[in-house]
Order: structure tokens, then sequence, then C-alpha cells
């Protein structure tokens, strides 16, 4: 399928260990009559920032799934810190989990703990025996999780419910949690679809700092174009299963990638689609923007030309 597709440009942080922390080899996943996946490679180095790009149903989700062994490929190979993911099983498979932490786009918080607790269930494949409460997690977690608070800022709620935060507020929850896991890899699954826009922008910050900050390798799936762009290092974009772009974003603009999806794209609803999802809100006036209407006219020519 045409596409762009160019090597990542060489980003600073830490160094780059030889080899890619995840390879993902010809992977094609069907659900029943669905073809999630259609023979998807792409390999992410240490320290890498990579936004999964594309509409709801092109696979973002599905792709992270088989990063964390939560989905099994029908054809290729998935490959995470030098272990084949899919011939783990058992005690193999929760260590590799151990390592990746996973941030949700529901939060996935137990609402009536307290938001200390909550984070601590980053930490259970560390815990042996019963847990009741606070009681059954040593000291050294439990300052650990503090730790991890203070570091998105939620200190001072660390024994408030859960379900009383707000939605930005719960997110960042999330993130502490996944940090419990003193992971090496983050995937993050459409983390701020559920926010507003300053949440929005504020927990995007949060996970970025703290990747550099800690040299995490970190997968996150969005829709937003204007988001990807100014977030993530490289973008891998999906359309349909397939991946139909790959490349850093420094250089890239907005219209650079409409164009891509312009070229995939086969029918004036798809067109449509692409433009509310993955395109331009409109202004306080209700009104597309400029860019908006320009983004629209330069699909609908890439896919003249194709023809």
């Amino acid at each position: 399928m045409p596409g762009l597709t160019q090597p990542p440009q060489a980003i600073t942080g830490p160094a780059v260990a030889a080899g890619p922390v995840i390879a993902v080899r010809g992977v094609t996943k069907t659900f029943g009559e669905t073809t999630a996946l259609h023979d998807v490679s792409l390999t992410v180095a240490r320290g890498e920032i990579v936004v999964l790009l594309g509409l709801s149903g092109s696979g973002k989700s599905t792709l992270l799934r088989h990063l964390d062994g939560l989905d099994r490929p029908d054809t290729g190979t998935v490959t995470v810190l030098g272990a084949t993911v899919s011939r783990l099983r058992g005690r193999p498979l929760r260590a590799l989990r151990g390592q990746v932490g996973f941030v949700f786009q529901q939060f996935e918080l137990v609402g009536s703990l307290t938001v200390l607790e909550n984070v601590l269930t980053g930490a259970l494949f560390r815990v042996r025996g019963p847990r009741l409460g606070l009681w059954g997690y040593r000291r050294d977690l439990q300052l650990a999780a503090l730790g991890h608070l203070d570091r998105v800022g939620l200190l001072t709620h660390a024994y408030q419910r859960a379900d009383t935060l707000s939605g930005g507020q719960q997110q960042r929850v999330g993130i502490a949690r996944a940090l419990m896991q003193n992971p090496r890899i983050l995937l993050a699954d459409e983390p701020v679809a559920s926010l507003d826009p300053e949440s929005s922008a504020q927990v995007m910050a949060l996970i970025r700092e703290i990747a550099i900050d800690s040299g995490l390798t970190v997968v996150c799936s969005l829709h937003q174009v204007d988001l990807a762009l100014s977030w993530g290092d490289r973008i891998v974009g999906l359309r349909h299963g397939e991946v139909v772009l790959d490349t850093a974003t420094q250089g890239l603009s907005k219209q650079n990638v409409m164009e891509i999806y312009g070229r995939v794209t086969t029918s004036t609803a798809e067109l449509g689609a692409i433009e509310t999802e993955l395109g331009t809100a409109p202004d306080e006036d209700g009104e597309p923007d400029e860019q908006g209407e320009l983004d629209l006219q330069t699909f609908s020519s890439a896919r003249d030309n194709r023809r």
C-alpha cells in the first residue's frame, strides 16, 4: 500500500541499545471476518517515543495488545525486550508484563479504593500473600507509590477515594500505577481520549517528561494529528490494519500526514471520516478553519492522482 516510509531520525536522550526493544514482523490478526492487522512490521529503539496514529478501528489498540501479550498474532512474530511474546506463558509472560507498563483510555481504577491503593496495584506482581488494604504492601512499596504520586502532582490526594478525582487526575493515577512496575517500556492506549483539551495537554506533557527523565520507550496510540506531531518523536500511521506512514515527526506537517491518508482513501465518506477524526476541530464559531478546508481538498487531489 502506498505511503511514506523512511527511517526515523536519531533522537536525543539515553543511548540507544544495539537492536530494537520492540520488533513486529509480518503480523496479521483477524477476529472472525474482520482483519484487525495485516502484515504489520515495525521496530522501536530504546528511548523512542512513538505514536500509533489512526482512526478508530484502524488497529492501534490491537497492535498495542500484541506488545503486551494480551493478543497473539495469527501469523508473524512480536519480539519485546528480546523475548518472542507469543511463545511466553505463565511466569515468563508475567515477568515480561512486569517490565511493560500500560496506561488505559478509561483509567481502569477501583473507585472505592484510595489513590495510594490504586497506585500500589501496579506492584502486585511483586507481592505475595493476602493484601488487606495498605497493610498488605511493604513499607518500601508504599514509599515508592507516594514518590510516584508526588511525581505526577497528586501526593496530597494519596488517601482520597479515586472516584472523587477529575478525569485528568484519574489518568495521572493511572500513570503513577504504571510507573510502580519500574517499566522499561510504557504503552498508552488513547490516554487522553476522555479528557478535555487542557487536561489532555497536561497528561501528555507529563508522560513525555517522565519518559525522557527515565529513559523509557513509549508507544502511544492517538487519533489527533496535531497532538501526535507536537508530542511524539515518530509517527506510525495505521489505516484498515496496515501501516501507511512511518516517519520522524521533525519537519513533518499536518498537511503531509493528511495527504498520505488521502492517498489510501477510496471514498468521499472515508475522506469525511478522516477529516473529522484525524483532522480539524471546528473553531469557536462552529466553522471549519481554513486549514481544514485545505486538507479536504488535499485528500481529494491525492485520491484523484492515484486513480
